[in-house]
């Protein structure tokens, strides 16, 4: 982290776009009025409508529904109409892969091709994964479940490790306007727990900040540090394997993820052999480090040569007998730290792990853990099983952390680190470009600390309907794709609910009662002075059937990542909806011109 010179303000605190956002949406309205002729539409420049399309969570469901459905929008004609694209989890992912290519929507049929190749190969490899996360570990303030997520769980799914960044990928794209601008979201975690401030957080290529309140900063310094607005510390712009993972981290519920992140430390850590080599290699480096500090070229040659020649464990041992013991006891204490939690989960009895925190090295404690016997006993009785408490353990387990902080380093000290993140829950953690600012526009409760926890918007609303429903967007018509698990239709009576409390224009919501278990494929809410609202189900009657419980159960949010039949038959049942429906999207599109040319 480098410091940098404070400036008179870094930090946006207005309502309006941004300046850039602004020129590249005008340049996007004159492509989206030559689409619109080729549709036989007939308007004027000012009376072409402002499209969003959203693209809700649902993990790898929701990636591949979406670029179905892309793809059935671009080869209807109606792809270069959308002004916006934005999306929540599984949509972000999607979107994090087509803006990898520069005006992608003018050859989506080879990056669709190019995508579903990738979703179809081989995972990230374990050596890829381990060094993506010591890069995360190494150079953040802050490191937490998101960094995490990211090299063990999204890597499963996009099958790549995407670091270039945001401003990176939209520095590819023409400025005039060939592809929809593109919203990312999720929420603030504090402010979605104290119901206080503005929860509804997105990033464009251009700024980070909150929707509704009008608060802002340059993408390329979201996650540095600022006080009073001005920036303190430079942080490396965050890059799009964290924004998908930051985007998408609610597959499940909460237990079931923990479950998943336990497993997942034990996918990454139970190769002891490599990751004690990481071990030894990191003790080298602090050595060479240290020796240069304080001698001539000369030895410097000699401890490298030195340093390669001690890659075996038995050299390494010969030369410092002791240490590779202690951090073995360490790295088992550990370990079954992570299984002692997963039993817990699972109602398993973890008490056999119990010998390990008690086994001592020499008959010396390598922890003294005396005095954290649960106060409520050891073991509690639920449904017929033995189970641990929970809450116990974990406190624990913070014990065991706290008192193992400042005896390790890598690859250790990131087990302990993400170890203790899953006790505290602790997601997407960042410095608050908000600190410490003055002004009545931005309210206390997100000024008052450094840190902010930002996580997935499904666990608040599973579309980005906030991102686009801020008046400066002025949209006229959202087409809503939801790809949510359960509920097909949460998404819209939330989004109306919501709005209701905020004050927001928004339609009333109301669905047939015989729909509600079965879905049709194209809803449409309209309203006085506000945008209309189309609202397509993925899974639906019409591209369904009487299957929609066979596909929902086939296509779960929560499961592994698809084959490459899977795919394919998910993207033609997700663009059977725009195909399917190209007349009515057209008949709404030249409804919304007569209805923007009437308040005009």
């Amino acid at each position: 982290m480098s410091a940098s010179k404070p400036q008179e303000s870094e930090v946006r605190i207005e309502p309006s776009l941004n300046k850039n956002e602004a020129e590249f949406i005008d340049g996007r309205r004159k492509s989206v009025l030559q689409s619109l002729k080729k549709l036989q539409i007939d308007c004027s420049q000012n009376e072409v409508p402002n499209i969003a399309l959203l693209g809700s969570g649902g993990g790898q469901r929701a990636m591949v529904g979406l670029l179905g459905s892309l793809v059935q929008l671009q080869k209807t004609g109606l792809l270069d109409s959308i002004l916006y694209l934005s999306g929540v989890s599984g949509s972000t992912w999607c979107m994090a892969s087509l803006y990898q290519e520069p005006d992608w929507s003018t050859k989506l049929e080879t990056v669709k091709d190019k995508i579903i190749q990738r979703l179809s190969g081989p995972e990230v490899s374990w050596k890829e994964a381990f060094d993506k996360l010591k890069k995360y570990y190494s150079r953040k303030d802050y490191f937490s479940l998101t960094d995490f997520w990211a090299v063990m769980v999204i890597t499963s799914y996009v099958k790549e490790i995407d670091e270039h960044t945001l401003t990176e990928q939209w520095s590819q794209q023409s400025k005039d306007g060939k592809v929809p601008f593109p919203i990312y979201t999720v929420i603030d975690k504090n402010c979605k727990q104290c119901n206080i401030g503005d929860p509804w957080f997105e990033i464009t290529p251009h700024e980070a900040g909150y929707s509704l309140t009008g608060a802002f900063v340059d993408a390329s310094n979201f996650g540095s540090k600022f006080h009073k607005g001005s920036k303190k510390y430079q942080q490396g712009e965050f890059d799009m394997l964290y924004l998908q993972a930051l985007c998408g981290s609610a597959l499940a519920d909460e237990v079931e993820i923990e479950k998943q992140l336990w497993q997942k430390i034990e996918d990454l850590f139970k190769p002891k052999e490599t990751v004690f080599q990481e071990l030894r290699k990191e003790k080298h480096e602090r050595r060479l480090e240290a020796l240069e500090s304080r001698t001539g070229t000369e030895e410097i040659f000699a401890a490298g040569f030195e340093l390669r020649r001690g890659e075996e464990l038995s050299e390494y041992r010969q030369e410092d007998p002791t240490t590779p013991a202690s951090d073995e006891e360490c790295y088992q204490m550990l370990m079954d730290l992570v299984d002692k939690n997963l039993s817990a989960l699972t109602g398993e009895d973890p008490s056999a792990l119990d010998e390990s925190f008690r086994t001592l090295k020499g008959n010396k404690p390598l922890i003294d853990l005396s005095g954290d016997q649960s106060p409520s006993g050891e073991l509690i009785i639920a449904e017929g099983f033995k189970l641990y408490n929970i809450k116990d353990i974990k406190d624990y387990t913070m014990n065991v952390c706290n008192r193992l902080k400042g005896r390790i380093g890598w690859p250790l000290d990131a087990l302990v680190r993400i170890i203790k993140c899953i006790s505290q829950w602790t997601w997407g953690r960042n410095y608050n470009f908000l600190h410490n600012v003055t002004g009545e526009a931005v309210p206390n409760t997100l000024q008052e600390t450094e840190t902010r926890d930002y996580e997935d918007a499904g666990l608040l609303l599973n579309s980005p309907y906030f991102s686009v429903l801020r008046k400066e967007r002025h949209i006229d018509l959202i087409i809503s794709l939801d790809f949510s698990e359960g509920d097909p239709f949460m998404t819209v009576k939330e989004a109306d609910k919501t709005c209701k409390e905020l004050n927001i224009p928004f339609p009333e919501v109301n669905i047939p009662s015989e729909d509600l278990q079965n879905p049709k494929d194209f809803y449409v809410f309209k309203g006085q002075n506000t945008p209309t609202v189309i609202h397509i189900p993925l899974f639906n009657v019409v591209n369904c059937g009487d299957k929609i419980e066979t596909w929902r159960k086939n296509y779960k949010t929560f499961q592994g990542p698809y084959s490459a039949e899977e795919i394919s038959d998910l993207m033609e049942v997700a663009g059977k909806n725009i195909t399917n429906n190209r007349g009515k999207l057209v008949e709404q599109i030249r409804a919304a011109v007569g209805q923007k040319g009437s308040r005009r």
